[in-house]
């Protein structure tokens, strides 16, 4: 039987598309056993242009660097692919129309977790794109759920620690209280939940740090990624 081949868009940041990687292949392994490992094609951008894009409001441009890594992929073997970054499924439609195969959307995974739990009212952490624009709470407001993000400061503060700190590898205890104290006010609101919406926030605080349960993005698509491959 030929496996399959998945291909991952990674590089924003490395950071997280390490912890995709290593993921994925420990789900493959723990499914298949032995020396079993994931069939993945990676394709990792520099993260300096997809970031001026972005600040630059350039999604079309962004959208086009992509699609074509993933049309590129998709030539190598690939089946499907992965968006290794929340805020890039912004322009998710659009790569996989270049790139001319099924994409694995982020949202689907943490969606089907959270109802699993029972969830409705969950707060969201991530870029202020993710936060502030409509591309995501708008996937998660028609599965039902009722979104709560953090006020106009706080969002700021959340955006400038994933840039300025975790994209570049640095997990500082203050910033973890920051981040921790917004996910208080969070529940404070009526979040039952808060969805690491970054694939990066996950180094930052964990289960442990917060009585209200978290829903990390990178471990729940990486997991999805894992099953797709799996699957006869």
């Amino acid at each position: 039987m030929t496996q399959k081949i998945l291909g991952l868009l990674g590089g924003m940041s490395w950071e997280s598309t390490v912890h995709y990687y290593s993921h994925i292949n420990r789900c493959v392994r723990d499914a298949r056993g032995g020396l079993h490992s994931a069939r993945l094609l990676l394709h990792s951008v520099d993260f300096d242009t997809i970031a001026t894009q972005q600040r630059q409001g350039d999604w079309a441009g962004a959208a086009q660097l992509l699609g074509q890594a993933g049309k590129g992929l998709a030539a190598a073997g690939a089946g499907a692919l992965v968006i290794c970054t929340n805020t890039m499924h912004k322009v998710a439609d659009e790569v996989a129309a270049l790139a001319g195969i099924p994409l694995l959307h982020i949202t689907d995974p943490t969606i089907a977790a959270l109802q699993r739990a029972g969830v409705s009212r969950v707060g969201l952490l991530g870029t202020r794109f993710t936060m502030e624009d409509d591309f995501y709470r708008i996937r998660l407001q028609a599965a039902g759920f009722q979104v709560h993000v953090p006020g106009a400061e706080d969002r700021a503060e959340v955006h400038r620690v994933i840039f300025d700190e975790l994209c570049l590898g640095q997990v500082l205890p203050a910033s973890r209280q920051r981040y921790l104290a917004m996910i208080e006010a969070l529940r404070a609101d009526g979040a039952q939940a808060v969805i690491l919406g970054c694939t990066e926030i996950a180094m930052l605080v964990s289960p442990a740090d917060t009585r209200l349960p978290l829903f990390d993005t990178a471990q729940l698509h990486a997991e999805a990624a894992a099953a797709w491959l799996i699957q006869a």
